[in-house]
């Protein structure tokens, strides 16, 4: 029987098009590749670790020595980066080294910017580090064998990068994964162990796994050779260091690790906990959102650690989801190293770290927003949607997360989110006594609703809501500090005990005149309305639509019930605009009937609603413009 043979397989075209990015444009800062083979090394180790405590057919596997080794070959021109990790197998190669995960490869692409040094740090977070080799290396020689199979069923992958791969079997004493670069002909300089070091200690040094490398030392004839092997790693984990010991660069650096960002975080905190339960916290806020905000399957935010050993990426249990966006580490002394999601679900301990955890952060955007407040302003920009969902998933930490909101008002001086609940308390005019907010379809028809223009000429401060999330937000937050939070486009406007004797005088006059006029109204517009009534929410416009729903925000039962509008829909009129007073003077009920289906549909056009006859409204739009102009050459 023939030994097997070496195949030859193509890359999947999203490879072939990463790989030509790799070769002919991030070579402006080449040594990222050493950092990003040494992360999947330390992964697979972590991988390693966790399988070894839940498959039980790898509990004869050694776990003493879990290293990295770096090598370098100067008369071959090769590096080679080693693991005792995991290891794969033959379809693990293909699945993991042939193809890229479809979730991120589009998002990767329009994330380059042109910047090759930001362009290149994008590569770990969206899961291509290994093609990274490809910056420095002509051909790549991966050879690897998956912890509990046997020698026999190691595997060797190699590749020039310029389209195709090859596979064959090999015999692998060891398990884990072995690379080898050769090097292209003008990076002889990483042919150096002085700038290897570097490059370990500048990106790596917080790996909690041993890093080594030969120790070079001077031969009789004066070249250099290498002795044996010494760390050059600090080798222990970060978060378990004194706070003294660390610098801001440290944390950085931690932070563009394990969240795979190329800026430094907004902010982090650090803090070890003792008592009933022992854990540490290092976690940290992101300058900027990550490509995977809002796919909901996405987690790669707060990685656990027991007694410093990674167990898994959080599902949900450490971290809630509307602070998804953080990223870091939780470590704790107490749960035992075989722990399961389901153990993690019901357990104390995890319920008593995640109630802390969400604390400390709370507390530190709180900190932010009053100390650094130009960052919050970033962090809002950033993550403000999302973490609005908090106040409807996070009851217990509702009033704290209503503090870290910022609104766009009336009194913004631009579209910028820059007002907090307790500034709008804080301007309250005398006698208000409710927090009043409009919802819209979005943040420019908010700005230009006919329902602001009463409080735009008393003064009085509105809440803009253009977001979709702000429907969810504004159920859950019905008050704040004792105040009541008040839509400007529900019910009967509730001004009056604002108004002096003179307004509410003119209102009462104006209402008993037109009280033909609105039954008249009434019966043009049939069952499309529950009501018309006069108002005096309007000066400038001369009709709107408001719910009549008491509990109901109506651009929210609006969006509830699709496009169309909620199901008690009101019509008011404005009695001071010209238009209106000239229809109580119209004798004629068709015209009349007509203009009163045009003042229908304009409201539900500004309202941001669709409506239901859009040819019809055109056709009696130009029939009334055509009489007027027939009346005016008259």
């Amino acid at each position: 029987m023939s030994a097997p043979t070496e195949e030859r397989y193509t890359f999947q075209a999203e490879v072939v098009q990463l790989l030509d990015l790799m070769i002919h444009s991030l070579y402006s800062n080449k040594e990222i590749f050493l950092r990003e083979v040494i992360s999947n090394a330390s992964d697979a180790i972590d991988r390693f670790r966790f399988a070894k405590l839940t498959e039980a057919e790898l509990a004869d596997e050694s776990d003493e020595s879990l290293e990295i080794r770096v090598a370098y070959d100067k008369d071959a021109r090769t590096i080679t980066i080693s693991d005792n990790g995991i290891g794969m197998s033959r379809q693990e190669v293909m699945d993991n080294i042939g193809t890229i995960a479809k979730s991120g490869t589009r998002e990767f692409f329009q994330a380059l910017t042109g910047d090759q040094r930001k362009d290149a740090t994008l590569i770990g977070q969206f899961g291509v580090g290994f093609y990274s080799s490809f910056i420095v290396a002509d051909r790549v020689t991966l050879t690897t064998r998956r912890a509990g199979l046997a020698a026999s069923d190691g595997v060797r992958w190699e590749s020039d990068g310029r389209g195709d791969y090859s596979l064959e079997p090999v015999e692998r004493a060891e398990r884990g994964t072995e690379i080898v670069l050769h090097l292209r002909e003008e990076e002889d300089d990483f042919l150096n162990s002085h700038r290897l070091r570097t490059i370990i200690q500048k990106y790596s040094d917080h790996i909690s796994l041993p890093i080594l490398m030969a120790q070079e030392r001077t031969a009789a004839g004066g070249d250099d050779e290498p002795g044996e092997d010494a760390v050059v790693n600090r080798a222990s984990a970060l978060w378990a260091r004194p706070k003294s010991e660390i610098s801001e660069a440290d944390y950085n650096e931690f932070y563009k690790h394990v969240a795979h960002d190329f800026a430094d975080p907004l902010t982090h905190l650090h803090s070890k906990m003792e008592g009933t339960y022992e854990y540490t916290l290092l976690l940290f806020v992101p300058a900027n959102a990550p490509f995977d905000l809002w796919m909901p399957e996405a987690r790669h935010g707060v990685k656990l650690h027991v007694q410093r050993v990674f167990i898994m990426d959080d599902t949900g249990q450490l971290m809630p989801n509307y602070l998804r966006f953080v990223r870091g580490v939780i470590d704790s002394a107490d749960l035992p190293l075989n722990v399961s999601r389901e153990i993690l679900q019901s357990s104390r301990v995890v319920d008593s770290i995640r109630s802390s955890a969400v604390k400390k952060v709370l507390r530190l955007l709180k900190d932010l927003a009053e100390k650094e407040p130009d960052k919050y302003a970033t962090f809002w920009k950033e993550f403000g949607d999302v973490l609005k969902e908090g106040v409807a998933e996070d009851y217990s930490n509702r009033d704290d997360i209503a503090k870290l909101l910022r609104f766009t008002t009336t009194k913004s001086a631009a579209d910028t989110a820059d007002t907090s609940l307790e500034d709008y308390v804080g301007r309250m005019k005398e006698g208000q006594e409710k927090i009043y907010y409009l919802l819209a379809p979005s943040p420019a028809a908010a700005k230009s609703s006919p329902h602001l223009e009463i409080f735009r000429k008393k003064g009085i401060e509105v809440i803009l809501l253009g977001e979709a999330i702000d429907n969810w937000l504004i159920t859950s937050l019905p008050d704040f500090e004792g105040k009541r939070l008040q839509s400007v486009a529900q019910g009967v406007s509730d001004l009056g005990a604002m108004e002096d004797e003179e307004e509410k005088e003119a209102s009462e006059k104006a209402g008993t005149e037109l009280v033909g006029l609105v039954e008249r109204l009434k019966t043009a517009l049939g069952d499309k309305v529950t009501d018309v009534r006069t108002t005096n929410r309007l000066t400038t416009s001369p009709a709107c639509i408001v719910a009549d729903e008491p509990d109901i925000e109506m651009n929210l039962a609006r969006r509830m019930r699709g496009s169309g509008l909620p199901s008690q829909p009101v019509l008011e009129i404005n009695p001071e605009h010209a238009l209106v007073r000239r229809l109580d003077r119209e004798t004629d009920e068709q015209r009349l009937s007509d203009w009163a289906h045009v003042l229908y549909s304009q409201s539900v056009l500004t309202l941001g609603a669709r409506i239901d006859e859009p040819a019809a409204f055109v056709e009696r739009l130009n029939d009334l413009l055509m009489t007027l102009a027939e009346e005016k050459a008259e």
